[in-house]
């Protein structure tokens, strides 16, 4: 990688997308696609914004996430109930590539905004739909939040130990996976229509793909009939795998989950007899004996500090990482010249925040600068991409269209 964040363009400069999308899978796709150069503008309601604006934490009265997901996007304020908002989006979706939307299956269309009506204006256009459970099957019509997700694709069952409750996550897991799906589909259409000059619908629910990372489990059931239960740190697959706590109370995790891995943890530990144990010679031997295997693993790291634990293991190729709270990641060298970057211009302060989750040697990245205000850019995308007037934008101001206090011209 060669050059200095926003010192050129990245690949995906020249596309413009129009997102629709609220609070958090949909906006994680526009970000996505945001940092590799598209230029993302979002639709938000001219009185109170994206929900996600509400969201907890908040600092200096900007809320975290919101920040972290719609950095260096464009908003204008289009109120979507009324006919004269839907048709500036109908207008818009004629002038750009993508439009990304999360609204529940049919809406667009009760809206009269549908594929087929937004194509006969654009049809090299790109409709990237993420919903609850898709635009397809019995369950369409149900609302669906990354929670719901979580459950019906089957990972809060397996999540947690085995005297627990099933778990969900304290963030939004299955919505950040279906927004990187959702760039990952809408990037392929627009490969396709590169080909074919004709764009595409694309179709994500929110739980499949994490049912998708989920679907060894699927095998098992189908195969053998055994359902999955829950293991906590231990994969359920290989051992010894797990997180165990050093002699200064920090933690770390250990991943033996290969022959070689297995072998060479057990001459870090001193034990390299335990090669040619019949209870841990072999993977199917060590998760039989998986309960003895942790305990005597655990034993060995909780004698030491983790510092000299992870350095032993590293000089002997063990798989091994501290369990890092924010505060390490910051402040770890490898963190903070490859994946975190700054977000400037905003009410937060010197922040950091991940940056995209691909590298591209010939592309270094774009600039995180500003949180735009609710319809921030208002005018100047209604005037540039549909040539209204002052007069027009002053009429649509009037009906409450669009937002009134963004709509002055100077």
């Amino acid at each position: 990688m060669s050059g200095e964040r926003g010192s050129c363009p990245g690949p995906l400069a020249g596309i413009t997308v129009l997102e629709l999308g609220t609070m958090y899978a949909a906006p994680t796709a526009g970000r996505m696609l945001r940092d590799f150069g598209a230029r993302v503008i979002k639709v938000e309601d001219p009185a109170t914004g994206d929900f996600a604006r509400q969201w907890l934490p908040r600092h200096n009265g900007l809320a975290l996430g919101f920040a972290r997901l719609n950095a260096g996007k464009e908003s204008i304020g289009i109120d979507l109930r009324r006919p004269e908002g839907r048709d500036l989006v109908r207008r818009l979706a004629a002038r750009v590539d993508v439009v990304l939307e999360s609204f529940r299956p049919g809406r667009l269309e009760e809206w009269g905004l549908g594929y087929d009506v937004l194509t006969a204006d654009n049809p090299g256009l790109v409709l990237t739909r993420v919903s609850g459970f898709g635009q397809t099957g019995p369950y369409r019509g149900r609302p669906g939040f990354g929670t719901v997700a979580e459950t019906a694709s089957g990972y809060a069952f397996t999540n947690g130990w085995p005297d627990s409750p099933p778990t969900s996550p304290p963030f939004g897991f299955a919505d950040s996976i279906a927004g990187l799906s959702a760039a990952f589909g809408t990037v392929t259409a627009l490969l396709a229509r590169s080909r074919t000059g004709r764009g595409d619908a694309v179709d994500v629910a929110l739980y499949e793909p994490l049912m998708f990372i989920l679907g060894d489990s699927i095998l098992r059931y189908t195969s053998s009939g055994e359902i999955q239960q829950r293991v906590g740190n231990g994969s359920g697959s290989a051992s010894p795998r797990g997180i165990y706590q050093a002699a200064d109370g920090n933690w770390l995790s250990i991943a033996a989950s290969s022959q070689s891995i297995a072998l060479r943890l057990f001459t870090a530990m001193g034990r390299p007899e335990f090669g040619d144990d019949p209870r841990f010679a072999t993977n199917p031997a060590r998760m039989e004996h998986n309960e003895e295997l942790q305990r005597l693993v655990g034993a060995w790291v909780g004698q030491r500090p983790r510092a000299e634990v992870l350095a032993d293991l590293e000089a002997h190729e063990v798989v091994a990482a501290p369990v890092n709270d924010a505060r390490d990641i910051v402040e770890d060298p490898h963190f903070r010249m490859r994946t975190l970057v700054e977000l400037a211009g905003t009410a937060l302060g010197p922040v950091l925040v991940p940056g995209p989750v691909v590298h591209l040697d010939s592309y270094p990245g774009p600039l995180y600068e500003g949180v735009p205000g609710i319809g921030e850019h208002t005018v100047p995308a209604l005037t540039e991409l549909l040539g209204l007037t002052p007069g027009e934008l002053a009429e649509l101001a009037g009906s409450s269209a669009v937002a009134p206090d963004r709509t002055r011209v100077p």
